[in-house]
């Protein structure tokens, strides 16, 4: 391949990055380059390192530069579903940062670096289909962290350190080769409200996570099908209600 002529992907102006940034209702404001064909960190966002939210999912990216230390305001950062095998260590300068999606990667256990536990304020961590053979126990460290995604990867065992985060209340450990006795000691879907619901649609999700809401449709359908119906139709006809009282004399029932 000629010099210079590697897959470098769309190439991103100073002028298109501004034009993505959308204010959102919190006044935090984000850049959205989702789904641009990008194969490299584009420098011009470093122009732009004061954002709170960046949008680089389902792009091509590899490698995720040490100037993302430059990004202290970072709150929110979404890569999922790129090509990255491992993050670097300036990673861990992002103390603000309270969301991290690095779901549908090539992401290995080595290409966790020990500063990803230096983010102490996250509170939602998803590295679910990836390629983790294990996750370091240093991740118990992460004491905010609420929700955390470890679906589709290679897992054989959850850290105990990891099991008793103190905040955390839903962790997905889904089609792990977890043993059995593993997985019957692992937290499971516990969130007991939703905050927020993210509606997108199917054209704009990847082919791993249709594959995956395609298998949970089908589990779901299945419980369904288990599911006993009533034998017969409850018959309430002898009860007596104020309604059904009242077609007969509904002056009784008047509020007065």
């Amino acid at each position: 391949m000629p010099k210079g002529k590697g897959p470098q992907g769309k190439r991103i102006t100073l002028k298109v990055a501004k034009n993505s940034m959308r204010v959102l209702f919190n006044g935090r404001r984000r850049i959205e380059l989702s789904k641009m064909g990008i194969a490299i960190f584009p420098k011009c966002l470093l122009e732009l390192a004061d954002v709170e939210e960046i949008d680089l999912s389902r792009n091509m990216l590899k490698k995720i530069p040490n100037t993302i230390e430059k990004f202290q305001n970072l709150m929110w950062l979404d890569l999922h579903s790129n090509q990255i095998d491992e993050l670097p260590a300036a990673i861990g300068t992002l103390r603000n940062l309270t969301y991290l999606n690095l779901c549908n990667n090539k992401l290995t256990t080595k290409g966790l670096p020990e500063e990803l536990t230096l983010l102490r304020n996250l509170r939602t961590l998803n590295l679910g289909l990836n390629c983790l053979e294990s996750i370091p126990t240093t991740l118990g460290s992460l004491k905010e962290l609420i929700e955390l995604g470890l679906f589709d990867n290679s897992l054989t065992i959850i850290p105990k350190s990891v099991k008793k985060l103190p905040k955390i209340e839903r962790m997905n450990v889904k089609r792990n080769p977890l043993p059995e006795f593993a997985k019957e000691e692992e937290p499971i879907d516990t969130i007991k409200r939703i905050e927020s619901l993210y509606l997108v649609e199917k054209k704009d999700l990847c082919n791993s996570c249709l594959q995956t809401c395609q298998g949970e449709r089908d589990e779901l359908h299945k419980l369904e099908d288990m599911t006993p119906g009533p034998s017969e139709k409850p018959d309430f006809t002898s009860l007596t209600t104020p309604n059904s009282t009242a077609i007969d004399n509904q002056e009784e029932w008047r509020v007065k």
